[in-house]
């Protein structure tokens, strides 16, 4: 599976901000959809999940917390949708808490680089199956500096099938 959430705009209300509304229904949607529960040993999930759920996700826990992308309705949600499918997070298996681990930087940062005010917001999940398969996981963090960049680096895994 291949997932773009929604960013959510600025203004962490739904209240107040249709776009974070929407954002936190497509996140109940993923929970309830059957498709994403772990039946085979195959599944594999990816995408810009819009969400850095863990503490070290970000660049500061604390600042960050009233932030569309790193609220606790946000990270409640994800991890939600993560622990009903079965999912294992690659990522952290790869990189565990409590090291920093980014795949965002905004444009909004002059010198992004120095800052390193990131964010993971990019994901891979596995099937438990296939935990144990994960040799390798690569965040392409020189690919920011690129001329005309994404606030996205790539990210890759390498799996032992």
């Amino acid at each position: 599976h291949n997932f773009y959430v929604p960013a959510g705009g600025d203004t962490p209300d739904p209240a107040v901000n249709p776009k974070f509304a929407h954002k936190l229904a497509f996140l109940d949607e993923m929970r309830a959809c059957a498709a994403l529960r772990c039946d085979s040993n195959r599944m594999i999930l990816v995408g810009d999940l819009n969400v850095a759920p863990l503490e070290h996700d970000v660049w500061s826990h604390k600042q960050m917390l009233r932030v569309v992308s790193h609220t606790p309705l946000e990270c409640e949600k994800l991890v939600a949708v993560q622990k009903e499918g079965g999912w294992i997070d690659a990522m952290r298996m790869h990189t565990p808490e409590p090291a920093k681990l980014y795949t965002w930087w905004s444009y909004r940062s002059p010198d992004w680089q120095t800052a390193d005010k990131g964010r993971r917001l990019d994901h891979i999940w596995v099937a438990p199956a296939l935990a144990d398969r994960l040799t390798g996981m690569r965040v392409l963090k020189h690919s920011r500096g690129w001329l005309r960049p994404s606030d996205h680096v790539p990210v890759t895994a390498t799996l032992e099938v």
